[in-house]
Order: C-alpha cells, then sequence, then structure tokens
C-alpha cells in the first residue's frame, strides 16, 4: 500500500490529469488510515505539503492494536517496528514546516488506550513540530465528526 500512495498513485494521476499541481498534493486518513498518513507524511516531506489525520492510531507501538498487528506483520523486536509509528518517528524529522492535524472526537471509546494522540502530540512538542490537536466534543470514532466539520 505505501508503494502504491506514494510512488504510482501520484504517477498515475500526473498521467491522466495534467492539469494537477502534484507539487501541492497533501495526504489524510482516517483511524488506521490516519496513522498510515502521517507516516507516509514524515517519510516523504518533498513529496506532501500537509498532513490531517482524523481519530488515527496515533503510536501503535504503545497500544494494543498496534502491538497485535505488529508483532503479526514484523515480528516480536519493538526495534523494528519504530520506523513504522508515526510518534516513533517524530524523533527523526527535520524541518517540518506545515502544522500537523490531527481532528479526534472526544468521546471515542479508544481514545486513551488505543490511539493516544496526546503521545503524539507531546513527541511533536518535543521535536518542534507544529501540531493542533483538535478534540471534537460529543464524536465517536466514526467519522461523522469529519463530515460535520469539513463540509
Amino acid at each position: 500500500m505505501y508503494d502504491y500512495v506514494v510512488k504510482e498513485l501520484p504517477k498515475l494521476l500526473s498521467e491522466n490529469f495534467p492539469q494537477l499541481e502534484t507539487s501541492k498534493a497533501s495526504i489524510f486518513g482516517h483511524s488506521m488510515g490516519g496513522h498510515g498518513a502521517l507516516t507516509i507524511y514524515l517519510k516523504n516531506l518533498d513529496k506532501y505539503k500537509s498532513v490531517s489525520a482524523f481519530s488515527p492510531v496515533a503510536n501503535p507501538i504503545n497500544c494494543p492494536w498496534g502491538q497485535k498487528a505488529f508483532t503479526n506483520y514484523l515480528g516480536p523486536s519493538k526495534a523494528d517496528w519504530e520506523e513504522y509509528d508515526a510518534t516513533s518517528l517524530m524523533s527523526k524529522v527535520r524541518d517540518v514546516s506545515a502544522t500537523i492535524l490531527i481532528d479526534q472526537g472526544d468521546g471515542d471509546k479508544f481514545l486513551h488506550d488505543q490511539l493516544l494522540p496526546n503521545k503524539f502530540e507531546e513527541a511533536c512538542r518535543s521535536a518542534n513540530v507544529p501540531v493542533l490537536l483538535r478534540l471534537q466534543p460529543g464524536y465517536d470514532h466514526s467519522y461523522f465528526f469529519y463530515c460535520h466539520f469539513h463540509r
């Protein structure tokens, strides 16, 4: 999926829609896709102008969902997981100028034990990377707050 999003899709879009300004590309995603958007952005700062993540799994190394997935896909060594964890990647990035947006429902039952956006926010602050973590009152893990606030 990484190669598709970073390499194949932009090439396909450029070839079929020459009027697109690919130099202004941004990336976003919801839940695990939000985490993917964060990691792809952090690994490809030259390709994207901005990133937005909605209810992302922001620190999978430190949550049950991420630990299960990483163990199954990458093996048991947490050292091997770091390049796939957005919060861990934050310590390795330089010159992030765009503000990273995380939009999250404050009623999300996964907020404090699975998603951990506060850990990502702390890592951004430590790396002096601009981040905006917005908690939307009364919304859960679904994408409905995105539809409501971003029309």
